[in-house]
């Protein structure tokens, strides 16, 4: 009886080698987080490559974690280098405390409205980024950016001397630089607060995405917006990123797969970016406040400031910061 049982774990063991070698194998399936709620663009753009990898039938399958469920928002980006974490959607500028080149993905005054994001994506600038991206054990499944504006409590923020002597929120170190340097106080906070902030005085003025402007209704408190139109000064590059260890570990049919969801996604993430910015308008407009477009002289004065103070500090503490500055502004 012994004999005979261990003959039959031998064959059994024998066919499931045999069977391995011809192909047979268990489905990947990696894990995406993010910070944002399931009813948030960046998460729409994820499920839709999660689906697409799907339909695909590659033995391919995309878990997705949002709103900060997996790892806190800032906290994902070494797990991801590491292969830890296979992919994330992720504001790219978080990462610049560790890569100070991704702190040109929010600059002011760097990317002038949403079809001047899509020739930038194509640009030596972009595939130099990408190029810093692979060296820290990454690679970009989907890219994708999205604006944002300006709103003051009691008056319109479109020209730098509008802000002088308010007490500003302002989203990213380079905004912060470029608002002090036209005399406003900086009130460093998440977006979630800027509502209660302005409810009680705190703040006058704030400085944040198109979405967030909705999402916390900071329409109840202010006087004007200024929104992200045909010149916007605040741009954020938020990409589906993927752990390069993990992408290698793709086969082929798998990789094809994942390219042809995140063609589609990314398309979907533009096309949305667009529209975030037009619904944001509307809902402004139907809340009774004052709409104050940034017009072509206005974003010119701001990036003059910018140059003279975001733009120079990162060039004069970033190792190669100027031509790889220089790269991104010769974008037309």
């Amino acid at each position: 009886m012994k004999m005979f049982t261990t003959r039959a774990v031998s064959a059994l063991t024998l066919a499931a080698a045999l069977l391995g070698g011809i192909g047979i194998a268990e489905a990947t399936t990696l894990k995406l987080s993010h910070q944002w709620s399931d009813k948030d663009v960046r998460h729409k753009v994820a499920q839709i490559i999660a689906d697409e990898v799907k339909k695909a039938d590659v033995d391919l399958e995309i878990q997705i974690y949002p709103n900060g469920t997996l790892f806190k928002p800032k906290e994902q980006w070494t797990p991801m280098t590491r292969g830890q974490l296979d992919m994330i959607v992720y504001p790219l500028a978080y990462a610049g405390g560790r890569q100070p080149e991704f702190n040109l993905t929010l600059m002011p005054g760097l990317v002038k409205n949403h079809e001047h994001a899509k020739r930038l994506n194509n640009s030596p600038f972009m595939a130099k980024i990408e190029e810093i991206l692979n060296g820290a054990g990454v690679v970009t499944v989907a890219k994708g950016w999205l604006a944002g504006g300006f709103a003051g409590k009691d008056k319109c923020l479109t020209k730098p001397e509008d802000v002088e002597g308010l007490q500003v929120r302002a989203a990213g170190k380079s905004f912060e630089e470029m608002l002090e340097g036209a005399g406003a106080s900086i009130a460093a906070m998440p977006s979630s607060e800027v509502y209660t902030a302005m409810q009680t005085g705190v703040l006058d003025g704030v400085n944040t995405s198109s979405s967030s402007f909705v999402s916390y209704r900071i329409y109840e408190q202010v006087k004007c917006y200024t929104p992200a139109g045909e010149n916007a000064l605040w741009f954020m590059y938020q990409p589906v990123l993927m752990s390069k260890q993990s992408h290698d570990g793709l086969n082929d049919a798998q990789k094809a797969a994942l390219a042809a969801a995140a063609a589609k996604a990314e398309a979907y993430y533009t096309e949305e970016a667009v529209k975030e910015d037009a619904d944001s308008v509307k809902v402004f407009k139907d809340a009774g406040v004052e709409i104050a477009d940034l017009t072509a002289e206005d974003f010119a004065a701001w990036r003059e400031l910018a140059k003279k103070t975001s733009y120079k500090s990162f060039t004069e503490s970033v190792e190669g910061g100027q031509a790889l500055l220089d790269m991104a502004l010769s974008v037309e």
